[in-house]
This record gives C-alpha cells, structure tokens and sequence, in this order.
C-alpha cells in the first residue's frame, strides 16, 4: 500500500509552522491542504483536548467570517496526533501567503470571550472546553510564528529520506 503524503514527513525534525501538506486538483479548481503544526511531534506536549476543540471552534468561526477568505475556506479541524489543526483552502497559495490570516486567526483567540457554538445544541462535546488554555496556546504559537517569520523552516517540511531501490521501488527499514 502507498505511503500517504502526510506520512513521509519527518516528523523527527518538523518544527511549528505553516507548511502545505498537498495540492488536489477537483475539477477545474485546486484545493490545498494545509499543516498547521502548533508543537514538534514526539517531542514536547500535544495540546490539551478541550483546548484543542476550543481552539478548532475559535479559528473555524474566524476563517468562516473573514471577509477576504470565508468563501476559500473549506476545512479547519484537529489533527489526530493533538500537535496542530488541517487547513483546506481553494487555490493552492505558498504557506508564507497565508501567514499573516493564520496570525491574525491566533491572536483573536485572546480577544475571545466565549467559545462560539459551544452549547449543547451546536456541538457534539460542549463541555470539554478550555477557553483559557486554548489563549495561551494561540498566544504561544503567535508569538512563535512572529519571532520566526523569516525562517524558512517554518513553511518548508523536512521529507522524511526513502532509499530507493535500482528497481524504482522505495525502501522501508523497520
């Protein structure tokens, strides 16, 4: 079975940034998919779950009502592995292109007062939720994407190195 794109990544030396997972072509339009990595991979802390859900209601909310982005918005959700957020968009831009969206998106959640939608009625948890922590995470990768802006380990992933065979095919130590 073929390793999926999100797979070869290194995740021994992917650091937090913004960096494009993938481009898809639906149709006549690209769509690009987007790794938001907050914390490195099996290195530090994953983000706490109800800070983590609060977070993907506080930056959906913000995405969906920018006025220059809501109609690329497709997808703002959770990665699995609880150290950052999949961002789909229409069109396929250079991740330093949506650097400044993203900050402006982490820095409004301190300006929260309350999670948005997090009731009974509108989501699927509504008590787990962390609105402080979910502000000191934003806050903490704000400031992190700030004081890194020009360093291009930020938006460029480490591809994980497959030796490849003379037959063409990858290979795959245990």
């Amino acid at each position: 079975m073929e390793l999926i794109q999100s797979f070869s990544v290194d995740h021994t030396r992917i650091v937090p940034g913004i960096f494009t997972s993938r481009v898809d072509v639906l149709g006549a339009q690209k769509v690009t998919t987007y790794d938001i990595r907050l914390k490195k991979p099996n290195r530090e802390p994953v983000i706490d779950v109800a800070a983590m859900h609060s977070l993907e209601h506080l930056i959906a909310t913000f995405l969906r009502n920018d006025p220059a982005w809501k109609e690329e918005v497709i997808y703002w959700g959770p990665m699995g592995c609880l150290t950052g957020f999949y961002l789909i968009l229409k069109g396929n831009r250079a991740p330093q292109e949506i650097y400044a969206l993203l900050l402006a998106a982490f820095r409004a959640v301190g300006d929260a007062e309350e999670v948005p939608g997090a009731t009974a009625v509108n989501c699927g948890h509504y008590l787990m939720h962390n609105l402080n922590m979910a502000k000191w995470y934003a806050a903490e990768f704000a400031e992190y994407l700030e004081k890194n802006a020009e360093n291009p380990a930020v938006f460029e992933y480490p591809k994980a190195e497959r030796l490849i065979t003379d037959d063409g095919q990858q290979f795959y130590d245990s």
